[in-house]
């Protein structure tokens, strides 16, 4: 699974305005529903569901909000970099700045998994976020994203 395949272009936010970890997730669900026509609000009480499991700040100012919803027929994913960093309660308290989004159909399974595992392993580049962190471009964003050594 490359991230390409989870990602098209349109998807990628390069300054995403919030205050809030509320705000983010409420963003990035009204952003979503307009790809995949889910309603808004269901895509995010999904998301925010999950986040009362527990916190998908994973670390190093990055989270990855994730959800599975029966309506997808596929792997969708979308990335904000946020224009300030947001409390997130991530693993080490640090706020977070990059927020990769992905949603997945309800019998998605190991797939879901082995996204999830891809997404982490491109975020926890430190060259890859620091370049990610370094413009505030979409097209450049994307480009980063799908073109990484690590992806």
């Amino acid at each position: 699974m490359e991230i390409d395949e989870l990602l098209p272009p349109r998807s990628v936010i390069a300054q995403l305005r919030a205050s809030n970890k509320r705000q983010v997730l409420q963003e990035l669900a009204r952003r979503a529903a307009t790809t995949t026509g889910i309603p808004e609000r269901q895509i995010y009480e999904t998301i925010a569901e999950r986040e009362r499991l527990g916190s998908t700040g994973i670390g190093n100012g990055i989270a990855i909000p994730h959800g599975k919803l029966p309506e997808l027929t596929r792997l969708y994913g979308m990335f904000a970099r946020l224009e300030r960093p947001v409390a997130f309660d991530a693993i080490d308290d640090q706020p977070v700045d990059l927020v990769f989004l992905l949603l997945a159909p309800a019998d998605a399974g190991a797939d879901h998994l082995k996204a999830l595992a891809r997404v982490s392993r491109l975020l926890r580049d430190k060259a890859t976020c620091e370049k990610l962190r370094g413009t505030d471009k979409a097209d450049a964003l994307y480009a980063l994203l799908t073109a990484s050594p690590a992806g």
